[in-house]
């Protein structure tokens, strides 16, 4: 027997030490505590963060750091951002596809095929980022010698909750249009199925994504979102991850501060997503500015 096949059998696993994603950095959970994750026939995967009250508010404070260079950024810029992370998602396709089938339950090819379309959607909403001011901006015909223009603009710090069955393709699908279009967002991961979020942060930490524009948090999904859906600096929150009975509580706490509440509802995050979900986190600035008249005839520019 070889020295490396005496090796190979002495040798023990190194297991993963799953960390939240916070202000560009991977805290552990202030509180110290973790929970297991298993996988569809209940063996065990990991331990997971159980993310606190004190790491949500931690994750507010980051998210509105970030907000202002985020939402300042060119849409083009803010594109080309989420076509890198796109690109290294691609590089990443092998893990994060064992990740899926052991989130999910899914065949190799079936989780393969899930990743494949998690990437390409992170591919669309990044293609999506310059044009979207097109569709729900433009100049609007008033009675009167005045230019009368709304466009759009983000709405500011968002909590999504997660879909806590579609722990990839759904997850990418409810934070890409939030960050495309300028906003920071606040993640609770899938309660059953972290893991697969955790390690996005990994891909988000290493590409050019900024600091604090996107957050993830496991642990207890109505634990985590209790605070930040009563939280005074948060606008928005998209209930997508709730059950009936926790997002009524949610938007009952939302209400405080006249949060935009994106109330859950069946999805197939399979299907070709349309604008609903880049529009959410949108507010409308309208501007009227006079033209002013050019000669005796009454013209005006």
């Amino acid at each position: 027997m070889s020295a490396v096949e005496k090796s190979e059998q002495r040798r023990l696993s190194v297991f993963k030490t799953y960390k939240l994603y916070v202000g560009g950095k991977f805290p552990r959970s202030e509180s110290g505590r973790v929970y297991e994750v298993t996988d569809s026939k209940g063996t065990w995967l990991a331990n997971a963060p159980q993310s606190s009250r004190k790491d949500a508010r931690d994750a507010v404070v980051a998210a509105r750091k970030a907000f202002g260079g985020w939402s300042g950024a060119t849409a083009y810029n803010r594109g080309q951002v989420l076509y890198r992370v796109a690109e290294m998602l691609e590089g990443r396709r092998e893990q994060f596809a064992r990740e899926v089938a052991e989130a999910e339950g899914l065949s190799k090819a079936k989780a393969a095929a899930v990743v494949d379309a998690a990437i390409d959607r992170w591919v669309w909403y990044a293609g999506w980022t310059d044009k979207i001011a097109q569709i729900v901006g433009g100049a609007n015909p008033v009675a009167g010698p005045y230019f009368n223009l709304s466009s759009p603009e983000p709405t500011g710090v968002v909590t999504v909750l997660a879909p806590q069955e579609s722990s990839f393709l759904g997850l990418v699908s409810v934070i890409a249009p939030v960050i495309a279009t300028g906003n920071t967002v606040i993640v609770i991961a899938s309660e059953k199925s972290p893991l697969p979020a955790l390690s996005l942060g990994e891909v988000l930490a290493t590409s050019d994504v900024p600091g604090g524009v996107v957050n993830i948090l496991s642990g207890r999904t109505a634990e985590i979102a209790a605070p930040l859906a009563a939280h005074q600096d948060v606008n928005a929150i998209d209930l997508a991850g709730a059950d009936e009975e926790l997002a009524k509580e949610l938007e009952i706490a939302a209400a405080d501060n006249l949060k935009r509440v994106l109330r859950p509802q069946a999805v197939d995050y399979a299907r070709t997503p349309g604008t609903e979900r880049l529009t959410a986190f949108l507010e409308t600035k309208t501007v009227w500015h006079p033209t002013g008249a050019l000669g005796v005839s009454g013209s005006s520019y």
